[in-house]
């Protein structure tokens, strides 16, 4: 590996999964603004994530229902009065 590029600023964080408000604790140097305390009552930045392996589908298997014909529906009630 190439010395010299790799950040050195690697802390704890907690990573959380908006789907179903799993949480973890990794390492990371994504900044955030947001903290919460963990079960040990120690304060971690918090990172949340769309999508971890307790909501993919590949690690579940089980597939989520994404509603495609309701958002074109609701985009063509929204545009439909700029239609001439």
């Amino acid at each position: 590996m190439k010395k010299e590029i790799h950040p050195e600023s690697y802390r704890a964080v907690v990573f959380k999964d908006m789907s179903n408000d799993y949480m973890f604790i990794g390492k990371s140097t994504a900044s955030s603004s947001e903290t919460v305390t963990w079960e040990d009552g120690t304060e971690y930045p918090l990172i949340k994530c769309e999508i971890t392996y307790k909501s993919h589908p590949f690690y579940t298997g089980k597939m989520q229902f994404v509603d495609t014909a309701g958002r074109v529906d609701k985009f063509k009630t929204r545009y439909n009065k700029f239609k001439k």
